[in-house]
């Protein structure tokens, strides 16, 4: 009986996953999807927040948890967003990526676990932590800082 339960609780599980990612398929573009759920990579100087500068709060697009303040965004110049630190550590999540034959640490949101990008370190761009979250751009949404409740211009 305990072997039975166990085989179910495995199945069970699996497909509970596959459902997860069916309702991403529904919720998401193609593109939101090969990068947030397939660990895809968007291509370098294409998304629409590698030149942003406004103010406000960067989100996960898959769920919409506050991940990198915009006061942490930098210009690294290397095609993709990039973040000095994430709002709190308990926002990603870490996970070593030895593909294309080099090792690198994959940026996942922790609440729903989608690709974010990857992080480095010691690159010398004199950013307080030293480091650069590479983020895709299809994987954030901008959160304005005017939509958070802060005052803004209305000449802007």
């Amino acid at each position: 009986m305990t072997q039975s339960s166990d085989i179910n609780a495995g199945t069970s599980t699996n497909e509970g996953a596959a459902a997860e990612e069916i309702r991403w398929q529904d919720v998401l573009t193609p593109e939101e999807f090969a990068v947030l759920r397939q660990g895809a990579t968007e291509r370098p100087f294409t998304g629409e927040y590698n030149d942003e500068t406004a103010a406000g709060m960067y989100q996960c697009r898959a769920c919409g948890a506050d991940l990198f303040p915009a006061d942490t965004k930098f210009a690294s110049h290397c095609g993709w967003p990039s973040f000095y630190a994430p709002l709190a550590e308990d926002r990603v999540r870490y996970i070593r990526d030895t593909t294309l034959g080099m090792e690198r640490v994959e940026v996942r949101c922790a609440n729903c676990d989608s690709h974010m990008g990857h992080v480095f370190s010691g690159e010398g761009y004199g950013t307080p932590t030293d480091q650069r979250y590479c983020i895709n751009s299809i994987s954030l949404k901008l959160n304005p800082a005017d939509a958070q409740g802060g005052s803004v211009d209305a000449e802007n």
